[in-house]
């Protein structure tokens, strides 16, 4: 069995081109130089896994035809993975059914506390749900988790000081918005076949690998490929892919890929 995962976006969080900018890669008309915010989608046969819901969310739906959902994995709170969470209305309307929302424990806390309208504003005043609101089943995301059947299996990752979640089905691994692998992490990612990897900009930044950074972290891990994201206006498609490393790919919004289950 197989699975596919498409790039919904492969951005930092201003995007690119970003706004006020006239360098040469906003400028660029090469689409592999546009970057909406990142997330994936994630499809094995029939079930469909949306990680994250950045602010683009809404135009990535409408672009890549996503109509339906069976869970959505949030990497953090950080606004440009989470503040297209109303968007997730339509979903939720149309399916009549409350869509299951896997985070951290301290991420949904935020998430909560942030959304506040989604508990307040759940159920009608007799008891039915409000579909003009997202309808959402918040669930912690502690341990490996099943959806429709598929094991999903959360990775610790540091992002700066604080604390974001990658995710493992299969073979594949999406691991973004991170500085850092913490070594318990690593056991977690054997035997992965294909990689998606935080990779802002060549530079080192505080919290974001940089490619250099990325490339070291898969020789480590070993993935036949490896597929880097979260990219900024210093990346520049035509001139950066030939300097890759053999196997190593700069992601572009509606790339896709298979990988093993």
């Amino acid at each position: 069995m197989t699975g596919r995962f498409t790039f919904l976006g492969s951005g930092t969080s201003r995007g690119v081109p970003m706004m006020c900018c006239d360098c040469e890669v906003c400028r660029s008309t090469d689409p592999r130089d546009h970057h909406e915010r990142s997330s994936g989608l994630v499809e094995v046969g029939p079930t469909k896994l949306l990680i994250d819901c950045g602010p683009d969310l809404r135009h990535q739906c409408l672009n890549f035809h996503v109509t339906r959902l069976d869970a959505v994995l949030l990497t953090h709170a950080h606004i440009d993975h989470v503040d297209g969470l109303d968007d997730l209305q339509a979903i939720t309307q149309f399916s009549r059914t409350a869509l299951p929302f896997y985070a951290s424990p301290a991420t949904l806390a935020i998430v909560h506390e942030r959304y506040r309208y989604v508990d307040e504003l759940k159920y009608q005043a007799d008891g039915t749900p409000r579909w003009s609101i997202p309808q959402l089943d918040y669930r912690e995301a502690t341990g490996p988790f099943s959806v429709a059947g598929l094991k999903v299996t959360p990775l610790p990752l540091k992002h700066g000081r604080a604390t974001t979640l990658g995710y493992r089905i299969g073979g594949m691994a999406y691991v973004c918005d991170c500085s850092a692998i913490p070594e318990e992490t690593y056991p977690l990612l054997e035997g992965v076949t294909d990689l998606v990897i935080d990779a802002l900009r060549w530079r080192r930044h505080p919290t974001h690998f940089s490619i250099f950074e990325a490339e070291e972290a898969v020789r480590r891990i070993c993935p036949q490929r490896a597929w880097f994201t979260h990219l900024c206006h210093d990346v520049l498609y035509a001139r950066d892919q030939p300097l890759m490393q053999p196997g190593n790919t700069l992601a572009y919004d509606g790339l896709n890929f298979d990988f093993p289950i």
